[in-house]
């Protein structure tokens, strides 16, 4: 776990970074500096645009990932990272003259709720394929075993570019249409940027020669075109349908209380970036006692630390919404729905990268079709009933869903199970503080209170963690930091 935890832990703190810059725009200077319908606006742009970027990228990020080490010969492996840069063209510009030659259709149809949506397409679009470049230049520096570098960019430049904007928009620089224009700049700079770095970690040899394995190549990426999506769907595909059904300021109010719920997902996906090569490198060694101990331990780290930051937003939620505009405090509930969705992911530990790079990565895309059909009707059931609480109550169903299916299928086929009692013990912690803490607030300033509670938190979890030693891996890290013997 050495390389796992030195980069997950620098790449923890560039996410939380991000996630910091991210927290000031989405909670204060989007609320303040652009309304309500053009906040919407951005939040459904941008998820429409990750919602399509899997099939824009054609599944190269993570056929990258894969296949990298089964290649031994220098020809070979040029000849297929020939291939991975290439392979998404062959869709994004079929993409792009049907979007040209049916603008009107395609508009109109997104923009039948909401008019504003028909002029930001081709932002959208082009956003989209920003975005899907980007992941195959950040996959290419991962197979090189660095993820620090891209993992900042992923989570931080364009959060820094989007608050340059909103200051720029706000003192009369700019103005809307430069705003949204400028969105779409920072995202295909950051693709560039991208670029560079991961070229200068590994230059490409263009080479057009045959490459050995090729059909179960493109047989991959096809299918993990939908399959290497679902998670990606399932969490932006509400953002999308409410733009179908309500107000588009709404979604305004969505996007604030999913933001702060996906903070507990940092850890997850800080790590995510470093067990992806290194699961698929186990299997593809066939070295299962290795995997099988980085799925247990990635979980336990994942959760111990995830739910940490689970009871900093719940324990302290209440006192949030009394510092940013009251409007917005009807995602309360959104909240605690997506919050439990996003811990339950940081407990599975390295179960999506176990999946996409076996032998059963179909599976994954069967049970994703299945499961983005039940989030769309579950969307369309809950939506006109309770508004964007019935997006989160969606949401919520089908990735719980989704999460227990996978983690029954790594049993079935691998014979591992991700949790040991340190599970159930820390399970009991997280309970015990909930039930104490929630309805206890000191009666001070709201932000007063946010600090000096979460203090009491931090004291009386990372005390039980380090006393208990739920987690080897932590209590060298406590201890390191620290300077304890």
């Amino acid at each position: 776990m050495g390389v796992v935890v030195s980069q997950s832990f620098k790449n923890i703190i560039s996410t939380y970074l991000g996630f910091f810059i991210g927290a000031i725009n989405t909670l204060f200077l989007y609320t303040e500096f652009l309304s309500d319908e053009y906040y919407g606006m951005v939040g459904y742009m941008l998820s429409l645009a990750t919602v399509i970027m899997p099939l824009m990228a054609f599944g190269v990020n993570n056929t990258l990932v894969k296949f990298y080490s089964t290649f031994k010969t220098r020809v070979s492996l040029n000849s297929f990272l020939t291939l991975m840069l290439v392979l998404p063209i062959c869709i994004i510009f079929p993409l792009v003259i049907i979007t040209h030659v049916s603008y009107d259709t395609i508009a109109g149809f997104l923009s039948k709720k909401n008019a504003i949506i028909e002029g930001y397409l081709w932002h959208t679009v082009i956003i989209a394929i920003a975005l899907a470049y980007f992941e195959v230049f950040f996959a290419w520096a991962k197979v090189q075993m660095q993820t620090v570098f891209g993992n900042f960019m992923k989570e931080v430049f364009h959060r820094v570019g989007a608050m340059i904007l909103l200051f720029l928009l706000h003192f009369d620089v700019i103005n809307l249409e430069q705003f949204m224009q400028g969105l779409v700049v920072v995202y295909v700079l950051r693709m560039l940027v991208m670029k560079i770095y991961a070229f200068s970690l590994k230059f490409p040899v263009i080479i057009f020669k045959r490459v050995p394995n090729l059909r179960n190549i493109l047989k991959y990426s096809f299918l993990i075109i939908i399959a290497g999506s679902i998670a990606t769907i399932l969490l932006d595909v509400d953002k999308v349908m409410l733009g179908q059904y309500i107000d588009i300021k709404e979604i305004a109010y969505y996007n604030v209380a999913i933001f702060i719920a996906a903070v507990i997902a940092v850890p997850q996906r800080a790590m995510h970036q470093i067990l992806l090569p290194l699961s698929a490198k186990y299997l593809n060694e066939r070295d299962f006692p290795a995997l099988k101990d980085l799925y247990k331990r990635s979980s336990l780290n994942l959760y111990i630390v995830g739910g940490f930051i689970f009871l900093l937003i719940v324990l302290n939620i209440n006192q949030l919404y009394h510092i940013i505009p009251k409007e917005f405090s009807g995602g309360l509930f959104v909240v605690f729905m997506i919050s439990f969705t996003k811990l339950y992911d940081n407990a599975l530990g390295n179960n999506n990268a176990i999946l996409f790079n076996s032998d059963y990565y179909r599976m994954v895309l069967v049970m994703g079709v299945i499961l983005v059909i039940l989030m769309v009707l579950l969307n369309m059931f809950f939506i006109p009933i309770f508004g964007i609480n019935g997006a989160g109550i969606a949401t919520f169903l089908a990735v719980f869903i989704y999460n227990s299916i996978k983690l029954f299928f790594v049993y079935k086929k691998f014979k591992m199970l991700p949790f040991t009692m340190a599970t159930i013990k820390i399970s009991a912690l997280l309970l015990l503080s909930v039930l104490v803490f929630y309805f206890w607030d000191f009666p001070f300033h709201p932000i007063t209170n946010i600090v000096l509670k979460s203090m009491l938190i931090a004291v009386i979890y990372g005390f039980a963690v380090f006393r208990f030693n739920f987690s080897e891996d932590i209590s060298i890290l406590i201890k390191k930091y620290l300077k304890l013997k």
